[in-house]
Protein backbone atom coordinates (compact mmCIF):
# COMPACT_ATOMS: atom_id res chain seq x y z
CA UNK A 1 0.00 0.00 0.00
CA UNK A 2 1.26 3.47 -1.31
CA UNK A 3 0.76 6.48 1.40
CA UNK A 4 1.03 9.90 0.40
CA UNK A 5 3.57 12.08 1.73
CA UNK A 6 0.90 13.64 4.17
CA UNK A 7 0.29 10.55 5.60
CA UNK A 8 3.48 9.67 5.98
CA UNK A 9 4.59 13.03 7.10
CA UNK A 10 1.37 12.50 10.01
CA UNK A 11 2.91 8.56 10.61
CA UNK A 12 6.57 10.18 11.38
CA UNK A 13 4.71 13.09 13.48
CA UNK A 14 3.02 10.83 15.79
CA UNK A 15 6.03 8.86 16.65
CA UNK A 16 8.22 11.56 17.02
CA UNK A 17 5.45 13.27 18.90
CA UNK A 18 4.13 10.22 21.16
CA UNK A 19 8.53 9.37 21.79
CA UNK A 20 8.59 12.74 23.30
CA UNK A 21 5.66 13.40 25.35
CA UNK A 22 6.56 9.53 27.20
CA UNK A 23 9.91 11.20 27.83
CA UNK A 24 8.85 13.73 28.89
CA UNK A 25 6.18 12.68 31.46
CA UNK A 26 8.71 10.00 32.30
CA UNK A 27 11.12 13.27 33.52
CA UNK A 28 8.70 14.92 34.98
CA UNK A 29 7.61 11.96 37.02
CA UNK A 30 11.28 11.04 37.66
CA UNK A 31 11.51 14.81 39.12
CA UNK A 32 8.67 14.56 41.06
CA UNK A 33 9.66 11.69 43.04
CA UNK A 34 12.75 13.38 43.65
CA UNK A 35 11.64 16.39 44.62
CA UNK A 36 9.23 14.43 46.98
CA UNK A 37 11.77 12.40 48.45
CA UNK A 38 14.58 15.61 48.83
CA UNK A 39 10.89 16.95 50.58
CA UNK A 40 10.62 14.33 52.90
CA UNK A 41 13.92 14.03 54.15
CA UNK A 42 14.46 17.79 54.66
CA UNK A 43 11.28 17.71 57.06
CA UNK A 44 12.23 14.95 58.61
CA UNK A 45 16.36 16.06 59.27
CA UNK A 46 14.69 19.32 60.09
CA UNK A 47 12.41 17.71 63.19
CA UNK A 48 15.67 15.51 63.84
CA UNK A 49 17.03 18.74 64.64
CA UNK A 50 14.30 20.65 66.49
CA UNK A 51 14.78 17.33 69.37
CA UNK A 52 18.00 17.56 69.10
CA UNK A 53 17.63 21.28 70.63
CA UNK A 54 15.26 20.09 72.91
CA UNK A 55 17.52 17.48 74.18
CA UNK A 56 20.62 19.80 74.92
CA UNK A 57 18.47 22.31 76.33
CA UNK A 58 16.85 19.72 78.94
CA UNK A 59 19.64 16.99 79.48
CA UNK A 60 20.95 18.87 82.37
CA UNK A 61 18.29 18.84 83.97
CA UNK A 62 17.73 14.79 84.38
CA UNK A 63 15.93 12.12 81.98
CA UNK A 64 12.43 13.05 83.34
CA UNK A 65 13.12 16.62 82.39
CA UNK A 66 14.07 15.40 78.48
CA UNK A 67 11.21 13.32 78.20
CA UNK A 68 8.43 16.47 79.49
CA UNK A 69 9.95 18.50 77.28
CA UNK A 70 10.13 15.85 74.57
CA UNK A 71 5.96 15.47 75.10
CA UNK A 72 5.49 18.61 75.07
CA UNK A 73 7.30 19.11 71.49
CA UNK A 74 5.17 16.46 69.95
CA UNK A 75 1.98 17.34 71.00
CA UNK A 76 3.15 21.07 68.97
CA UNK A 77 4.18 18.74 66.14
CA UNK A 78 0.99 18.70 63.26
CA UNK A 79 0.85 16.93 59.88
CA UNK A 80 1.07 13.64 61.24
CA UNK A 81 5.09 14.12 62.15
CA UNK A 82 6.28 11.80 64.98
CA UNK A 83 9.76 10.71 66.37
CA UNK A 84 11.76 8.44 69.17
CA UNK A 85 14.21 8.85 71.41
CA UNK A 86 16.33 6.02 72.97
CA UNK A 87 19.42 4.84 74.62
CA UNK A 88 21.91 2.55 72.90
CA UNK A 89 20.35 -0.13 74.83
CA UNK A 90 17.05 0.32 72.79
CA UNK A 91 15.62 1.70 76.03
CA UNK A 92 12.53 4.21 75.12
CA UNK A 93 13.03 7.76 76.14
CA UNK A 94 10.25 8.94 74.60
CA UNK A 95 8.18 7.96 71.37
CA UNK A 96 5.23 9.71 70.35
CA UNK A 97 2.58 8.72 67.45
CA UNK A 98 2.72 5.54 66.06
CA UNK A 99 6.37 4.73 67.86
CA UNK A 100 4.81 4.05 71.04
CA UNK A 101 3.01 1.24 69.20
CA UNK A 102 5.21 -1.98 69.77
CA UNK A 103 7.43 -2.06 66.30
CA UNK A 104 10.37 -4.00 64.96
CA UNK A 105 13.58 -2.89 65.94
CA UNK A 106 15.42 -0.25 63.88
CA UNK A 107 18.36 -0.04 62.07
CA UNK A 108 20.96 1.35 64.03
CA UNK A 109 22.25 4.84 62.99
CA UNK A 110 25.26 6.48 62.08
CA UNK A 111 27.26 9.26 64.65
CA UNK A 112 28.57 11.08 61.98
CA UNK A 113 25.49 11.84 59.36
CA UNK A 114 21.54 11.67 59.18
CA UNK A 115 20.69 8.35 57.56
CA UNK A 116 16.66 8.09 56.17
CA UNK A 117 15.07 5.11 55.46
CA UNK A 118 11.15 4.79 54.37
CA UNK A 119 9.04 2.27 56.40
CA UNK A 120 5.62 1.42 57.23
CA UNK A 121 4.18 2.40 60.95
CA UNK A 122 1.19 0.38 61.00
CA UNK A 123 0.53 0.33 58.04
CA UNK A 124 1.25 4.07 56.98
CA UNK A 125 4.22 4.95 55.46
CA UNK A 126 6.81 7.01 56.86
CA UNK A 127 10.05 8.94 56.03
CA UNK A 128 12.43 8.41 58.98
CA UNK A 129 15.79 10.67 59.99
CA UNK A 130 17.96 8.85 62.16
CA UNK A 131 20.97 10.04 63.90
CA UNK A 132 23.14 9.47 66.88
CA UNK A 133 23.51 11.98 69.10
CA UNK A 134 25.53 12.88 72.44
CA UNK A 135 23.94 15.54 75.30
CA UNK A 136 26.06 15.84 78.38
CA UNK A 137 28.06 13.22 77.76
CA UNK A 138 25.16 10.44 77.39
CA UNK A 139 23.95 8.89 73.86
CA UNK A 140 20.55 9.43 72.50
CA UNK A 141 19.60 7.73 69.58
CA UNK A 142 16.52 9.65 67.45
CA UNK A 143 14.26 8.61 65.41
CA UNK A 144 12.29 11.59 63.52
CA UNK A 145 9.66 10.37 60.75
CA UNK A 146 7.11 12.49 58.28
CA UNK A 147 4.18 10.61 56.58
CA UNK A 148 4.67 10.44 52.96
CA UNK A 149 0.96 9.58 52.26
CA UNK A 150 0.00 13.01 51.37
CA UNK A 151 3.09 13.31 48.68
CA UNK A 152 1.71 9.73 47.39
CA UNK A 153 -0.97 10.57 46.58
CA UNK A 154 -0.18 13.48 44.58
CA UNK A 155 2.44 11.58 42.78
CA UNK A 156 -0.50 8.65 42.37
CA UNK A 157 -2.53 11.86 41.21
CA UNK A 158 -0.01 13.22 38.56
CA UNK A 159 0.29 9.72 36.95
CA UNK A 160 -3.17 9.26 36.49
CA UNK A 161 -2.91 12.59 34.87
CA UNK A 162 -0.65 11.32 32.61
CA UNK A 163 -2.51 8.55 31.59
CA UNK A 164 -5.61 9.96 30.65
CA UNK A 165 -4.36 12.65 28.78
CA UNK A 166 -1.26 11.73 27.56
CA UNK A 167 -3.14 9.93 24.60
CA UNK A 168 -5.69 12.93 23.92
CA UNK A 169 -2.41 15.09 23.53
CA UNK A 170 -0.99 12.89 20.84
CA UNK A 171 -4.04 12.22 19.21
CA UNK A 172 -4.93 16.01 19.04
CA UNK A 173 -1.13 16.95 18.01
CA UNK A 174 -1.21 13.99 15.14
CA UNK A 175 -4.85 15.87 13.53
CA UNK A 176 -2.91 19.27 14.16
CA UNK A 177 0.20 17.76 12.31
CA UNK A 178 -2.12 16.38 9.67
CA UNK A 179 -4.03 19.74 8.75
CA UNK A 180 -0.63 21.64 9.08
CA UNK A 181 0.76 18.85 6.64
CA UNK A 182 -2.18 19.61 3.75
CA UNK A 183 -1.41 23.24 4.75
CA UNK A 184 2.23 22.64 3.54
CA UNK A 185 1.47 20.25 0.65
CA UNK A 186 -1.21 22.63 -0.93
CA UNK A 187 1.73 24.51 -2.80
CA UNK A 188 2.95 20.84 -4.11
CA UNK A 189 -0.71 20.19 -5.33
CA UNK A 190 -0.88 23.43 -7.36
CA UNK A 191 1.89 22.72 -8.51
CA UNK A 192 0.59 18.87 -9.71
CA UNK A 193 -2.41 20.42 -11.17
CA UNK A 194 -0.48 23.37 -13.35
CA UNK A 195 2.10 20.90 -14.51
CA UNK A 196 -0.86 18.31 -15.50
CA UNK A 197 -2.42 21.18 -17.70
CA UNK A 198 0.73 21.58 -19.34
CA UNK A 199 1.17 19.98 -22.55
CA UNK A 200 2.47 19.95 -26.62
CA UNK A 201 -0.01 22.26 -27.37
CA UNK A 202 0.39 25.08 -24.30
CA UNK A 203 3.86 24.88 -23.80
CA UNK A 204 4.22 28.59 -23.19
CA UNK A 205 2.20 28.09 -19.76
CA UNK A 206 4.21 28.44 -16.23
CA UNK A 207 3.58 26.98 -13.16
CA UNK A 208 3.50 30.10 -10.54
CA UNK A 209 6.38 30.90 -8.26
CA UNK A 210 5.18 30.83 -5.04
CA UNK A 211 6.21 34.32 -3.01
CA UNK A 212 8.41 32.65 -0.52
CA UNK A 213 11.39 31.91 -1.02
CA UNK A 214 11.78 27.77 0.22
CA UNK A 215 12.08 24.94 -1.42
CA UNK A 216 9.10 24.78 -3.28
CA UNK A 217 10.05 28.32 -4.56
CA UNK A 218 13.15 26.64 -5.83
CA UNK A 219 11.62 23.68 -7.23
CA UNK A 220 8.97 25.51 -9.25
CA UNK A 221 11.38 27.89 -10.75
CA UNK A 222 13.18 24.67 -11.95
CA UNK A 223 10.46 23.13 -13.09
CA UNK A 224 9.79 26.36 -15.19
CA UNK A 225 13.36 26.38 -16.43
CA UNK A 226 12.95 22.50 -17.54
CA UNK A 227 9.62 24.03 -19.17
CA UNK A 228 11.22 26.72 -20.93
CA UNK A 229 14.31 24.00 -22.35
CA UNK A 230 11.43 21.80 -23.16
CA UNK A 231 10.02 24.30 -25.39
CA UNK A 232 12.71 25.35 -26.97
CA UNK A 233 13.77 21.40 -27.61
CA UNK A 234 9.92 21.12 -29.38
CA UNK A 235 9.98 24.78 -31.28
CA UNK A 236 13.21 23.69 -32.71
CA UNK A 237 12.23 19.74 -33.60
CA UNK A 238 9.26 21.17 -35.23
CA UNK A 239 11.32 23.79 -37.07
CA UNK A 240 13.54 21.21 -38.09
CA UNK A 241 11.16 18.86 -39.41
CA UNK A 242 9.12 21.77 -41.42
CA UNK A 243 12.67 23.23 -42.90
CA UNK A 244 13.35 19.40 -44.00
CA UNK A 245 9.95 18.66 -45.13
CA UNK A 246 9.84 21.97 -47.24
CA UNK A 247 14.25 21.17 -48.91
CA UNK A 248 13.32 17.51 -49.29
CA UNK A 249 9.83 18.03 -51.33
CA UNK A 250 11.42 20.11 -53.96
CA UNK A 251 13.78 17.37 -55.41
CA UNK A 252 11.21 14.96 -54.75
CA UNK A 253 9.10 16.95 -57.03
CA UNK A 254 11.58 17.76 -59.88
CA UNK A 255 12.53 13.37 -59.88
CA UNK A 256 8.65 12.97 -60.07
CA UNK A 257 7.75 15.93 -62.62
CA UNK A 258 10.75 14.42 -64.62
CA UNK A 259 10.21 10.84 -64.26
CA UNK A 260 6.76 11.26 -65.29
CA UNK A 261 7.06 13.55 -68.64
CA UNK A 262 9.81 10.99 -69.52
CA UNK A 263 6.85 7.83 -69.30
CA UNK A 264 4.15 10.03 -70.93
CA UNK A 265 5.44 8.93 -74.61
CA UNK A 266 8.38 6.81 -76.46
CA UNK A 267 11.21 9.01 -76.17
CA UNK A 268 14.77 8.53 -77.52
CA UNK A 269 17.68 7.26 -75.86
CA UNK A 270 19.40 10.47 -75.64
CA UNK A 271 16.12 11.78 -74.19
CA UNK A 272 15.89 9.43 -71.98
CA UNK A 273 19.35 9.90 -70.49
CA UNK A 274 18.88 13.18 -70.15
CA UNK A 275 16.17 12.94 -67.89
CA UNK A 276 17.89 10.20 -66.14
CA UNK A 277 20.94 12.70 -65.31
CA UNK A 278 18.52 15.36 -64.52
CA UNK A 279 17.11 12.97 -62.20
CA UNK A 280 20.75 12.06 -60.44
CA UNK A 281 21.70 15.15 -59.95
CA UNK A 282 19.10 16.32 -57.88
CA UNK A 283 19.00 12.27 -56.26
CA UNK A 284 22.72 13.07 -55.48
CA UNK A 285 21.63 17.05 -54.19
CA UNK A 286 19.12 15.15 -52.16
CA UNK A 287 21.55 12.49 -51.19
CA UNK A 288 23.59 15.08 -49.57
CA UNK A 289 21.31 16.96 -47.70
CA UNK A 290 19.80 13.66 -46.24
CA UNK A 291 23.49 12.76 -45.19
CA UNK A 292 23.50 16.43 -43.06
CA UNK A 293 19.99 15.84 -41.95
CA UNK A 294 21.15 12.66 -40.06
CA UNK A 295 24.61 14.14 -39.27
CA UNK A 296 23.14 16.80 -37.00
CA UNK A 297 20.32 14.22 -35.90
CA UNK A 298 23.14 12.03 -34.59
CA UNK A 299 24.76 14.92 -32.93
CA UNK A 300 21.59 15.89 -31.17
CA UNK A 301 21.26 12.31 -30.05
CA UNK A 302 24.65 12.56 -28.85
CA UNK A 303 25.63 9.29 -31.40
CA UNK A 304 27.92 10.72 -33.69
CA UNK A 305 30.53 8.34 -32.89
CA UNK A 306 33.47 10.17 -33.83
CA UNK A 307 36.72 8.74 -33.25
CA UNK A 308 39.19 11.08 -31.65
CA UNK A 309 43.28 10.30 -32.24
CA UNK A 310 46.19 12.20 -32.39
CA UNK A 311 45.61 14.02 -36.24
CA UNK A 312 48.02 16.11 -38.33
CA UNK A 313 45.62 18.40 -39.85
CA UNK A 314 48.17 20.25 -42.29
CA UNK A 315 47.93 16.77 -44.36
CA UNK A 316 43.68 17.19 -43.63
CA UNK A 317 43.77 20.72 -45.06
CA UNK A 318 46.50 19.91 -47.85
CA UNK A 319 43.76 17.40 -49.18
CA UNK A 320 41.29 20.12 -48.50
CA UNK A 321 42.60 22.04 -50.56
CA UNK A 322 42.89 19.62 -53.59
CA UNK A 323 39.05 19.60 -52.98
CA UNK A 324 39.09 23.45 -52.63
CA UNK A 325 40.93 24.32 -56.21
CA UNK A 326 38.65 21.98 -58.06
CA UNK A 327 35.33 23.86 -56.77
CA UNK A 328 37.03 27.39 -57.23
CA UNK A 329 38.16 26.16 -60.81
CA UNK A 330 34.95 25.69 -61.51
CA UNK A 331 33.85 29.01 -60.63
CA UNK A 332 36.92 31.07 -61.90
CA UNK A 333 37.93 32.09 -58.68
CA UNK A 334 41.33 32.07 -57.29
CA UNK A 335 42.24 30.02 -54.19
CA UNK A 336 45.50 30.75 -52.52
CA UNK A 337 46.18 28.21 -49.74
CA UNK A 338 49.14 29.17 -47.06
CA UNK A 339 49.52 26.72 -45.04
CA UNK A 340 51.89 26.38 -42.62
CA UNK A 341 55.07 24.07 -42.76
CA UNK A 342 55.23 22.61 -39.27
CA UNK A 343 52.90 19.98 -38.10
CA UNK A 344 49.91 20.73 -36.18
CA UNK A 345 49.10 17.86 -34.29
CA UNK A 346 45.12 17.61 -32.74
CA UNK A 347 43.06 15.36 -31.23
CA UNK A 348 40.13 14.85 -33.36
CA UNK A 349 38.28 12.61 -36.05
CA UNK A 350 40.07 13.13 -39.36
CA UNK A 351 36.83 12.82 -41.39
CA UNK A 352 34.89 15.40 -39.12
CA UNK A 353 37.81 17.56 -39.39
CA UNK A 354 38.08 17.04 -43.51
CA UNK A 355 34.09 18.23 -43.67
CA UNK A 356 34.76 21.38 -41.35
CA UNK A 357 37.36 22.92 -43.57
CA UNK A 358 35.58 22.06 -46.74
CA UNK A 359 32.29 23.57 -45.34
CA UNK A 360 34.22 26.95 -44.64
CA UNK A 361 35.74 26.72 -48.00
CA UNK A 362 32.67 25.57 -49.87
CA UNK A 363 30.67 28.50 -48.46
CA UNK A 364 33.64 30.99 -49.71
CA UNK A 365 33.92 29.78 -53.03
CA UNK A 366 29.87 29.73 -53.49
CA UNK A 367 29.45 33.25 -52.35
CA UNK A 368 32.71 34.87 -53.72
CA UNK A 369 31.99 35.99 -57.61
CA UNK A 370 34.20 34.97 -60.62
CA UNK A 371 37.32 36.56 -60.42
CA UNK A 372 37.37 37.08 -56.73
CA UNK A 373 39.74 35.21 -54.33
CA UNK A 374 39.74 32.86 -51.45
CA UNK A 375 42.63 32.12 -48.92
CA UNK A 376 43.64 29.17 -46.73
CA UNK A 377 45.64 30.02 -43.69
CA UNK A 378 47.46 27.97 -40.73
CA UNK A 379 49.45 28.37 -38.00
CA UNK A 380 49.60 27.16 -34.14
CA UNK A 381 49.60 30.56 -31.67
CA UNK A 382 49.19 30.15 -27.59
CA UNK A 383 48.81 26.45 -27.86
CA UNK A 384 46.08 26.59 -30.18
CA UNK A 385 45.88 25.58 -34.01
CA UNK A 386 44.31 28.37 -36.16
CA UNK A 387 42.52 28.06 -39.59
CA UNK A 388 41.60 31.02 -41.55
CA UNK A 389 39.42 30.77 -44.52
CA UNK A 390 39.00 34.38 -46.18
CA UNK A 391 36.68 35.24 -49.16
CA UNK A 392 36.29 38.74 -51.09
CA UNK A 393 32.28 37.56 -51.78
CA UNK A 394 29.29 39.01 -51.01
CA UNK A 395 29.52 39.10 -47.19
CA UNK A 396 27.28 38.84 -44.15
CA UNK A 397 24.50 41.70 -43.18
CA UNK A 398 24.98 42.58 -39.50
CA UNK A 399 21.05 41.60 -39.03
CA UNK A 400 22.03 37.66 -40.28
CA UNK A 401 25.49 37.01 -38.30
CA UNK A 402 23.71 36.45 -35.33
CA UNK A 403 21.95 33.36 -37.10
CA UNK A 404 24.07 31.97 -40.00
CA UNK A 405 24.78 29.24 -37.25
CA UNK A 406 21.06 28.76 -36.97
CA UNK A 407 20.16 25.27 -38.76
CA UNK A 408 18.69 25.80 -42.17
CA UNK A 409 18.82 29.29 -41.93
CA UNK A 410 20.38 31.18 -45.71
CA UNK A 411 20.60 35.30 -45.91
CA UNK A 412 18.95 37.33 -48.13
CA UNK A 413 18.33 35.41 -51.46
CA UNK A 414 18.13 38.75 -53.04
CA UNK A 415 21.89 39.36 -51.99
CA UNK A 416 23.21 35.82 -52.33
CA UNK A 417 21.00 34.68 -55.96
CA UNK A 418 20.41 31.62 -56.84
CA UNK A 419 22.98 30.06 -54.85
CA UNK A 420 22.38 26.27 -54.03
CA UNK A 421 22.21 24.59 -50.46
CA UNK A 422 19.90 24.36 -47.43
CA UNK A 423 21.31 26.12 -45.12
CA UNK A 424 22.84 22.86 -42.58
CA UNK A 425 26.41 23.42 -43.67
CA UNK A 426 27.60 25.51 -40.82
CA UNK A 427 25.39 23.77 -38.45
CA UNK A 428 27.30 21.03 -39.01
CA UNK A 429 30.47 22.84 -38.70
CA UNK A 430 29.46 24.64 -35.32
CA UNK A 431 28.53 21.11 -33.79
CA UNK A 432 32.12 19.44 -35.28
CA UNK A 433 33.77 22.76 -33.59
CA UNK A 434 31.94 22.42 -30.29
CA UNK A 435 32.90 18.54 -30.16
CA UNK A 436 36.56 19.11 -30.62
CA UNK A 437 36.13 21.59 -27.74
CA UNK A 438 37.15 24.32 -30.61
CA UNK A 439 35.78 28.20 -31.22
CA UNK A 440 34.78 29.66 -34.42
CA UNK A 441 34.77 33.51 -34.97
CA UNK A 442 33.41 35.47 -37.46
CA UNK A 443 33.98 38.51 -39.16
CA UNK A 444 32.27 39.92 -42.42
CA UNK A 445 30.99 43.39 -43.95
CA UNK A 446 28.86 43.05 -46.65
CA UNK A 447 29.35 43.90 -49.84
CA UNK A 448 33.57 43.12 -48.99
CA UNK A 449 33.96 39.45 -48.00
CA UNK A 450 33.88 37.17 -45.02
CA UNK A 451 36.52 35.63 -42.54
CA UNK A 452 35.76 32.34 -40.73
CA UNK A 453 38.62 31.67 -37.87
CA UNK A 454 39.00 28.16 -36.08
CA UNK A 455 41.22 27.83 -33.05
CA UNK A 456 41.19 24.07 -31.85
CA UNK A 457 43.97 23.52 -28.90
CA UNK A 458 46.87 21.42 -30.08
CA UNK A 459 47.26 17.66 -28.83
CA UNK A 460 50.58 18.91 -27.06
CA UNK A 461 49.70 21.29 -25.31
CA UNK A 462 47.39 20.67 -22.91
CA UNK A 463 44.34 20.20 -24.76
CA UNK A 464 42.52 18.14 -21.60
CA UNK A 465 41.64 21.59 -20.80
CA UNK A 466 38.11 21.21 -21.51
CA UNK A 467 35.70 24.86 -22.25
CA UNK A 468 32.81 24.66 -23.83
CA UNK A 469 32.48 25.72 -27.10
CA UNK A 470 31.84 29.25 -28.77
CA UNK A 471 30.53 30.74 -31.56
CA UNK A 472 31.69 34.55 -31.77
CA UNK A 473 30.65 37.40 -34.50
CA UNK A 474 31.89 40.43 -34.88
CA UNK A 475 31.43 42.74 -37.85
CA UNK A 476 34.55 44.05 -39.54
CA UNK A 477 36.48 41.98 -42.27
CA UNK A 478 39.92 40.63 -41.55
CA UNK A 479 42.68 42.76 -43.74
Amino acid sequence: MQLTIRTRLTLWYFAVLAASFLAFFWICDLGFRRSIETTVNDASRDNLEAVRRVIDKSQPAGIAKVSRELRELSELWANGAIFEVTDLHGNVIFASGRFSAPQFPLPQPSREKVSYLTINLALLQYRIAQQVVTSGGEDFVINAAVPTEPFDQALDHFRLIEKEFLPLLVVLACLLGYWLAGRALAPVDRIIQSAGDVGVQNLSRRLQVPQAHDELRRLTETLNAMLDRIERSVKRITQFTADASHDLRTPISVIRTDAEIALRRPRSAAEYRESLARILDVAEGTTGLIESLLTLARADGESSNLKFEVTDISAILQKASLQASVLANAKCVSFSPRLGASELLVKGDPAALEKLFLVFIDNAVKYTSASGFVWLRSWDENGEAVIEVEDTGIGIAPEDQPRIFDRFFRANLSRSGNIPGAGLGLSIASWIAAAHRGTIEVQSLLGAGSLFRLRLPLALAGAAAAEPAQTQVSPAVAS
